[in-house]
């Protein structure tokens, strides 16, 4: 595979999804030596944090939630390439700052939007108007795009004002679980799941999330957007997906797409006449987390 250099930006690096999932998918490149030797990390975020203190932080981070052994070697060429920029991303004349550590006009640059959906129109206008948007630029938007129909065709609408489709990529991190990954290969490549995966053998499927981690602090999200609209319209849906196509003509992402949509409008929709019969709904009220007075 080749390895190009590319420019890696993540704005909202001082976020919970930054820490909790890139970061350590990064240390986990840089340890695999997938990554160019001159492939920079820069993060973005509103924090006055110098070089070191960002550092620090990131190293932090790294130690919090790699979940092994950190390896030092691998821990100084990963903080080696990371700098990072101060940016207020409503500000558009300060995205000239990263004109200042990217070098726009002979690589890829990839801007992966680790913030609020309501923040993605901001982030494009500002690199539109630092000159940042080229044929090698590439955005990452994180679910969720959007609160609703209306707001995501809207974000949708607005992004695609400033990149085309083949430059966008709308990211489930949940797809990357080694569990899920396995799917395709479950179904499709053993011959005996294959040929009896249908209701003749199968009485029903149920998907269950457990996770390991809670809410912790992020009360507030969690206040607005609620667990249907973070982990039933994307996560779960995109597992109920893989668990019921029908087999596609290749693995490419059209085709992949394609059945994925089949499944999506094969769906009995839930309406407000029959909501009660189809759903369950519950919220824990006040209680302690490991002795602590948890948030309700």
């Amino acid at each position: 595979m080749e390895k190009r250099s590319c420019d890696f930006i993540i704005f909202g690096i001082m976020g919970d999804l930054a820490q909790r999932k890139l970061l350590p998918s990064l240390y986990q490149l840089e340890k695999a030596g997938m990554l160019n030797y001159d492939t920079r990390i820069i993060g973005v975020a509103r924090h006055e944090l110098d070089q070191d203190a960002f550092q620090e932080e990131m190293l932090k981070k790294l130690e919090k939630f790699v979940d092994e052994p950190l390896d030092p070697e691998v821990v100084e060429q990963l903080l080696a390439r990371m700098q990072y920029v101060l940016i207020n991303l409503d500000r558009p004349e300060q995205y000239n700052r990263l004109c200042r550590v990217t070098n726009q006009q002979c690589r890829v640059m990839v801007n992966y939007f680790s913030v609020a959906p309501s923040l993605f129109g901001d982030i494009c206008t500002g690199l539109y108007h630092a000159g940042l948007i080229t044929p090698e630029t590439r955005v990452v938007l994180e679910k969720p795009i959007g609160r609703n129909l209306i707001s995501s065709r809207q974000i949708n609408d607005l992004v695609a004002r400033f990149f085309q489709e083949n430059q966008i990529y709308r990211i489930d991190h949940y797809l990357g679980k080694e569990t899920v990954m396995n799917l395709l290969a479950l179904r499709f490549a053993n011959s005996i799941f294959t040929t009896n995966w249908d209701h003749n053998t199968i009485d029903h499927v149920q998907i269950t999330v457990a996770e390991q981690v809670g809410i912790e602090g992020r009360w507030g999200y969690f206040d607005k957007s609620g667990q249907l609209r973070d982990m039933v319209q994307n996560h779960l849906m995109q597992i109920l997906t893989l668990v019921a196509m029908e087999p596609p003509v290749n693995l490419h992402d059209d085709s992949l797409r394609n059945e994925k949509l089949k499944v999506l409008k094969a769906l009995r929709p839930i309406t407000t006449k029959n909501i009660e019969r189809k759903v369950v709904r519950g919220q824990y009220g006040p209680g302690f987390i490991r002795g602590k007075p948890g948030p309700y």
